[in-house]
């Protein structure tokens, strides 16, 4: 077996790490011997987290669509550690169901914390890179980010935002000739993590959408940025396909992306509205891995 990576002395700051991506990035990188700082709104869940994970762990409960939560994640990073090597936007929300069915409220909810969450914290971690000489910003996208999703246009144009403004960081960074300072897009597909759990809901039926990749997939590429920094990943071939299909014919993805998305979701048992942990945290949904891949299994088995 391959020798596991050490970290020593590389402090990284992680959002959104009560669960899913976010906890295991976390998790590895802690592992891996590095320095982790991390938020959520979930004090309970991050403490414990911080407290099994020893003295280089600092937890942080901050709401990332509010600047001075943000400001205070920032500040306790330096303050303990004195240096950010690593900020990983990683915090997500979403909203699935016809537009005008969704609540306006649910649908600003999105905007705010996909969108300027990743600017509130791309801002403080470029500004320390920028004190320091070097750093790696690594924003969380998605293959929604690249493809539209009806029945998710806001999310959709929540990460199509958060796509342009990692560009336009990227791009300035070379304008001024700052090499080692590296700005990082990566796209997960469809992942098995709790967000079925979180999401807003108002489509009438189960978010049973697929198929959904291993979350272990998407840790294991964010941090991968780490050593070898790109400006855009896409993960996977799912993900990847559909982006290229996009640019090749725009009209004719959009339109199977839309059906495809519409009978998956109709044909999915039925389920009554909800707001998810859009507004208030939830206390369900805590582990890396969800259960849409066992969901979508039985779904398969059913049918046959």
């Amino acid at each position: 077996m391959p020798e596991e990576k050490t970290r020593e002395g590389l402090t990284a700051v992680v959002t959104g790490a009560s669960s899913g991506i976010g906890k295991g990035i976390v998790l590895k990188l802690a592992a891996q011997g590095a320095n982790v700082v991390f938020c959520a709104r979930r004090t309970e869940i991050i403490e414990e987290m911080a407290a099994e994970l020893g003295p280089q762990a600092l937890a942080v409960t901050a709401d990332v669509s509010k600047e001075n939560d943000v400001e205070k994640l920032y500040e306790a990073a330096m303050e303990r550690f004195g240096s950010i090597d690593v900020w990983i936007n990683n915090t997500g929300v979403g909203t699935y169901g016809e537009f005008t069915d969704t609540p306006l409220k649910d649908l600003i909810r999105t905007i705010d914390v996909n969108l300027l969450g990743t600017m509130f914290g791309s801002h403080f971690a470029i500004a320390q890179f920028k004190r320091q000489g070097y750093g790696t910003l690594i924003n969380i996208g998605s293959f929604g980010g690249r493809v539209a999703i009806p029945s998710g246009a806001v999310y959709s144009a929540s990460k199509f935002g958060a796509a342009g403004l990692t560009t336009g960081l990227h791009q300035e960074m070379d304008l001024e000739d700052r090499n080692d300072i590296h700005i990082c897009l990566v796209n997960p597909w469809v992942t098995d993590t709790p967000w079925t759990i979180h999401a807003g809901n108002y489509s009438g039926h189960e978010i049973l959408v697929g198929p959904a990749d291993d979350p272990e997939k998407v840790v294991d590429t964010v941090i991968g940025q780490i050593d070898e920094p790109e400006e855009i990943v896409d993960i996977g071939g799912k993900s990847t396909m559909a982006t290229v299909a996009r640019k090749l014919a725009p009209s004719v993805t959009d339109k199977s992306t839309g059906r495809f998305m519409s009978d998956m979701l109709k044909q999915a048992p039925p389920s009554p509205n909800t707001s998810g942990s859009l507004h208030e945290a939830r206390t369900e949904g805590t582990g890396v891995s969800g259960d849409l891949r066992e969901r979508l299994h039985m779904k398969a088995e059913g049918e046959k």
